[in-house]
C-alpha cells in the first residue's frame, strides 16, 4: 500500500498520478471473515479491511467491490474521474445479510441490511419464546 506525496505531485520523470483512497468498513469480526474482492477498472486489487490506497494514472475510474461466501453478495460499484495529483476517497459498507446489495460512495456508508437482520433475530427469539412458553 503506497501513500501519496504529501506535495501531490509526482516525482520527476514519473507519469501523471493521482490516487483512490479506499475504506473498506468494518472488521474481520464485524462483517465477514473474508475481505470484500475489490475491483479498479476490471482488474482485482489486493486489499485489507480499513484504509487502501491506490496510485492509478489520472481519468475514469470504477471500483466494483462484493463479499463472498457461497455465492456473491453485496456487490455495488461507483464510477468517477481521478484528476491528476488528487485523491478521491470511496467508502464501502458490506450488508449484514447476503441478500442486500453492498453501500459505496464518497462519504462513509451505513451497513444495509441491518434492520432487516434485527427483524429477524426477534422472529427467532420470539418463536422460540413461544415454544418455550407451550412446553412449561
Amino acid at each position: 500500500m503506497t501513500m501519496p506525496d504529501q506535495s501531490g505531485q509526482p516525482a520527476p520523470g514519473q507519469p501523471p498520478v493521482g490516487w483512490i483512497d479506499l475504506t473498506i468498513q468494518g472488521s474481520h469480526m464485524t462483517s465477514n471473515m473474508i475481505v470484500p474482492t475489490v475491483m479498479l477498472n476490471g482488474h482485482q486489487m489486493p486489499t485489507q479491511y480499513g484504509r487502501n490506497v491506490f496510485p492509478v494514472p489520472p481519468g475514469p475510474w470504477t471500483v466494483e467491490m462484493y463479499t463472498q461466501w457461497t455465492w456473491k453478495f453485496g456487490k455495488a460499484s461507483l464510477s468517477f474521474d481521478v484528476a491528476e495529483g488528487h485523491t478521491v476517497p470511496v467508502f464501502y459498507a458490506a450488508p449484514a445479510t447476503t441478500f442486500q446489495k453492498g453501500a459505496i460512495g464518497h462519504v462513509k456508508q451505513k451497513k444495509p441490511g441491518v434492520l432487516a437482520l434485527v427483524a429477524v433475530l426477534v422472529v427467532v427469539v420470539l418463536v422460540i419464546a413461544g415454544i418455550v412458553a407451550l412446553t412449561i
